[in-house]
């Protein structure tokens, strides 16, 4: 069976940088993107491992503001359709 893009959805990938801590990406996960603390670590160990890991997604608009936020905590983000 064929997965079909939801209409008007869009996602936030966390990108790997050489400033931002492991507790500061967990916490920022966890207030921002509702993660518990099991799917933050988890996500910070994949982008640290990969360099990159989907973090969120939902209805567009929702998610572009959950990416102002997480940019606004100095974290390393870019949106994607």
């Amino acid at each position: 069976m064929k997965r079909r893009k939801s209409k008007n959805k869009s996602s936030i990938i966390l990108l790997n940088d050489d400033f931002n801590t492991f507790e500061h990406v967990i916490q920022s996960l966890r207030e921002i993107c509702g993660h518990n603390y099991i799917q933050a670590t988890q996500c910070a160990s994949i982008v640290h491992s990969n360099g990159k890991c989907e973090v969120f997604r939902d209805k567009k608009e929702l998610t572009e503001q959950i990416f102002y936020e997480l940019e606004l905590l100095g974290l390393t983000v870019e949106l994607a359709e």
